[in-house]
């Protein structure tokens, strides 16, 4: 498995879901994306997702932990 920094991860995750957008067209996903798109400053427009995406990598990152990969909500 590939280990990248946080960084990284945050773009290949956005890379990710900005080709899911475009294959779906989801108004949600891509008013998330408005918000996560890195401005000049290395931060997101809405820098609150920064503190968020570091706060996901914490958790996923624990020992032991698992991280279930299932939907929070029905879909």
């Amino acid at each position: 498995m590939k280990t990248m920094h946080q960084e990284q991860a945050y773009r290949a995750m956005f890379h990710f879901m900005e080709k899911y957008y475009a294959q779906t067209q989801a108004e949600d996903i891509g008013i998330l994306l408005g918000s996560m798109q890195l401005l000049a400053d290395g931060l997101p427009a809405d820098h609150a997702i920064w503190n968020e995406w570091l706060e996901a990598i914490d958790e996923c990152s624990v020992p032991h932990r698992d991280v279930a990969l299932e939907s929070v909500q029905p879909v």
